[in-house]
């Protein structure tokens, strides 16, 4: 993929900020935005059984994926799966921050990555888990579940693993595993006052 491509692949990634903003600027009810995510989904699933069975084949596919997912589900299809996960399972405290490590953190990480498959460098790992760490804090997340949330999400960044030949992409596995890790950290680990 052209460093052209990768640009207008990741300007599509930070657009999905615009989901979780309508509820944070007071545009959507929670609920709605829900209901946003899974219309979403379902029409990222309609597209891509149309790409993968039928033969749609748009430009835009073309330009905005990878090698790899030629033959399977995409990223954008896979990104909507993940922040509508995250919104279903957890509530808005939890979901919402893991929505933005994957629409921020993620695009920032991808840029300064080779974007090859496999572990990412520590410099970019650690550019990856400043800003989940910007994001958790500024979310009012407690300190404890701040850190938790912004390694998973870290972790779910850095490694892409191959799972009988599908890669599992970090746009679904960012918001579902940092969601679940501030959820744990919330439920059962001690908070530390500031």
């Amino acid at each position: 993929m052209s460093l052209h491509s990768e640009v207008k692949r990741r300007l599509v990634h930070v657009s999905g900020t615009g989901f979780p903003a309508l509820f944070l600027l007071g545009l959507v009810s929670y609920d709605q935005l829900r209901l946003l995510l899974v219309a979403s989904s379902v029409g990222a699933l309609a597209l891509e059984v149309l790409r993968l069975f039928v033969g749609l084949d748009w430009r835009i596919f073309d330009e905005l994926t990878r090698e790899y997912e030629q033959d399977n589900l995409a990223g954008y299809a896979l990104y909507m799966f993940g922040m509508t996960a995250a919104a279903l399972a957890f509530e808005p405290r939890v979901a919402v921050p893991a929505m933005l490590m994957l629409t921020i953190a993620d695009p920032i990480s991808g840029l300064a990555s080779s974007g090859e498959l496999g572990v990412k460098a520590t410099h970019t790992l650690l550019l990856t888990f400043g800003v989940c760490m910007l994001i958790t804090s500024l979310s009012g997340l407690p300190l404890v579940a701040a850190v938790v949330g912004a390694v998973a999400a870290t972790l779910a960044d850095g490694m892409k693993p191959v799972v009988a030949g599908y890669v599992v992409d970090d746009n679904l596995t960012i918001p579902v595993a940092s969601a679940v890790a501030m959820w744990v950290a919330l439920r059962y680990l001690p908070t530390i006052a500031a």
